[in-house]
């Protein structure tokens, strides 16, 4: 497994259809139970092996602020699943650079 994705139901069902596996959450107990189950700390129910855990986690920027310490906690450590934040169903969160925005800081140019 390459990507999973966790968030809204309309685009989980969405990454379904282009191959990603994922879950439909609406709460912080939900997210994080398929946090935790899919970078292998869940201790309720065995999750996939370390083989098959995905490379790539892909959260709505929603469920990234439900799971903010889990989140930075795991990012800090530099381990796999890479993290990635992708808008939801209402766009951006307020406050949250895009892209774009991000590459120009970090570059220092306008492409």
């Amino acid at each position: 497994m390459e990507y999973y994705f966790i968030g809204e139901r309309e685009l989980q069902l969405g990454f379904k259809l282009v191959g990603v596996d994922g879950s439909a959450v609406t709460n912080r107990g939900d997210a994080l139970d398929a946090f935790l189950l899919m970078t292998g700390q869940s201790s309720k129910v065995s999750g996939p092996a370390r083989a098959d855990r995905p490379k790539i986690l892909i959260l709505t920027e929603d469920v990234a602020d439900m799971l903010e310490k889990e989140v930075l906690d795991w990012q800090k450590g530099g381990r796999v699943p890479l993290i990635v934040e992708v808008p939801g169903l209402q766009g951006h969160l307020q406050g949250r650079k895009t892209l774009t925005e991000s590459i120009r800081e970090a570059v220092g140019i306008s492409v």
